[in-house]
């Protein structure tokens, strides 16, 4: 891929996720996740891998269907209340349809699988992008709609990730699915905090980036794909290795 096209692509995935995150209407925050989706699909099937392009098409179709549960929540909320803000939420199918599509975008059990078969078919680069990147859209629109989503379904889902997260990691070799498995258990705390208070979710967040950056620029500079590499990280990276 040309600089060119890959400086493009860079660039609408950053525009759409400000889009979304500095809008306050409900059609200027679908098109900001659809013009985020679009733009990182060429970057998952870069390689041109026949896995790469199942990742990709997998990521699509999971974030298409999750727009369109939010797109179709904004329009009932609309026809019942009149009001297209993102902040004047107030039927309660649509609260839950959107808590659903939001947990679906962010890869919350049980709408969690297509997360670790996604991160697996990318690099560690474009996978680095997925779990914190693209992370911020959906979360932003969760936090800016914390006191009117649907505070069962999103305790149910949050436990459940927990679950699911911690033990859906244990029995995995490739790390980029460990990571899948730990970005799912992650996201159901964040999910669970919600429901209490949303500063502390996004302090949560904040941490959540701030570890998992460097956790896997460490693993990309070390080329560490498997479990059993990490135990010959030291002969490699012998700085690095305690680190990781």
């Amino acid at each position: 891929m040309s600089p060119m096209i890959t400086s493009i692509l860079i660039l609408s995935l950053a525009t759409g996720t400000i889009i979304t995150m500095a809008s306050f209407h409900w059609l200027l925050a679908w098109m900001g996740l659809e013009l985020n989706t679009l733009a990182i699909l060429p970057i998952i099937s870069e390689s041109h891998h026949p896995r790469a392009t199942e990742a990709s098409t997998k990521y699509f179709l999971t974030q298409a269907a999750a727009s369109s549960l939010i797109l179709f929540s904004s329009v009932m909320n609309a026809q019942a209340t009149g009001q297209w803000g993102i902040l004047q939420l107030e039927d309660p199918l649509a609260q839950t349809l959107l808590t659903v599509a939001l947990a679906m975008k962010l890869g919350l059990a049980p709408a969690h699988f297509w997360l670790p078969e996604v991160l697996q078919g990318s690099s560690f680069k474009t996978g680095l992008i997925i779990i914190t990147w693209q992370k911020l859209a959906p979360m932003t629109l969760l936090l800016l709609t914390w006191n009117q989503a649907s505070m069962l379904t999103l305790m149910m889902m949050g436990s459940l990730s927990v679950a699911v997260g911690g033990l859906g990691g244990l029995n995995q070799t490739q790390l980029r699915k460990v990571i899948a498995f730990s970005s799912i258990a992650h996201l159901g705390w964040m999910a669970t905090i919600v429901t209490k208070s949303n500063k502390l979710a996004l302090l949560n967040l904040t941490m959540y980036i701030l570890i998992s950056t460097p956790m896997m620029l460490s693993l990309i500079f070390s080329s560490t794909k498997t479990t059993q590499d990490l135990t010959t990280t030291w002969t490699t990276s012998p700085m690095l290795a305690p680190l990781t």
